[in-house]
């Protein structure tokens, strides 16, 4: 069957090659793949040249035989699929049921392939830090999947949300979801929120620290700019009260929480509270450019892929 595959160049990311068909487990479903969704982990990943990775972390298509031991979705369902490990940039896929998502009749496809991912970072991400409602958010880094979907789950809840975006870079639909848009982190007002939400790393996300209220509370969730953030305790603690610092990894856990918290997006979606912005669809010949396009932060919402 045709997958796309890793090439080890760095000039030509992937490219469709032949795989071997998958052979489900008694646990698993059979799935053929419609759309792929883009991340920038399929980015990373395949910017080592000795990676054996397949990209292809979300995706969505239809259950083509359903799982021996009778879990999961039944033959014929519409399914979205988050697979960690990658893989579902393929015309099939096998994936057990905690991996699996049925889609709503009134959500297509393409839009439920670009949902768990950036669904699940934002949906933990916001759990972890605890009720929101009145509460002031800064964020980085949240042009992206993920951001279009934490922008709009933390309005619903009742909070404030400020992202800080670069110029030049995309943030009308930011703002048409319900946040305010800072291009100028040094013109932000210091010791203003109660939640800092980093992505970013380096000098940006160093002085967004500086944001959080006394007693507040800095999630870290990522370093897309590839330098690590500098932090002066110091500073940061005058007046003697004390924050939070934490490390967040949207993965802990055995992802046996992923297709009921996956089921729980697709709902807000199907009843409208939840949209997904997709910036681009294309074939997934188009894979490659795609992908220097969404690392170079030219791509607005997210990229998908239609598979065959």
């Amino acid at each position: 069957m045709r997958a796309l595959v890793p090439t080890g160049n760095p000039e030509t990311l992937t490219e469709l090659g032949e795989v071997d068909l998958p052979t489900p487990q008694r646990h698993e479903a059979l799935i053929r793949v419609t759309d792929v969704a883009l991340n920038r982990a399929d980015f990373l990943y395949l910017s080592d040249p000795s990676t054996t990775f397949r990209p292809g972390i979300d995706a969505a298509g239809v259950v083509a035989k359903a799982a021996a031991d009778g879990s999961g979705p039944s033959e014929g369902s519409r399914v979205a699929l988050h697979l960690p490990a990658g893989g579902g940039a393929a015309e099939y896929v096998s994936a057990s049921a905690d991996r699996l998502a049925v889609i709503p009749d009134n959500v297509d496809s393409a839009s439920a392939a670009a949902l768990p991912l950036g669904g699940l970072v934002a949906q933990r991400l916001l759990a972890l830090a605890g009720p929101l409602k009145g509460r002031r958010i800064l964020a980085t880094g949240v042009g992206g999947g993920v951001g279009q979907v934490l922008i709009q789950l933390a309005v619903a809840e009742g909070a404030e949300i400020t992202a800080v975006a670069a110029q030049g870079q995309p943030t009308d639909h930011m703002a048409a979801l319900g946040a305010k848009i800072a291009l100028d982190i040094d013109a932000v007002e210091d010791t203003a929120f109660d939640i800092v939400l980093e992505s970013v790393g380096g000098d940006l996300g160093s002085k967004t620290a500086h944001k959080l209220r006394p007693g507040g509370q800095f999630l870290w969730f990522g370093q897309a700019s590839g330098s690590p953030i500098t932090l002066d305790f110091f500073r940061q603690v005058q007046g003697g009260a004390s924050v939070t610092l934490r490390h967040f990894v949207y993965g802990d856990g055995d992802g046996s929480r992923d297709a009921q918290d996956m089921n729980a997006l697709l709902d807000l979606a199907s009843q409208g509270k939840l949209q997904v912005e997709i910036g681009r669809r294309s074939d997934w010949a188009d894979a490659d450019s795609l992908l220097k396009e969404m690392a170079a932060g030219r791509l607005r919402g997210k990229a998908v892929l239609s598979v065959g």
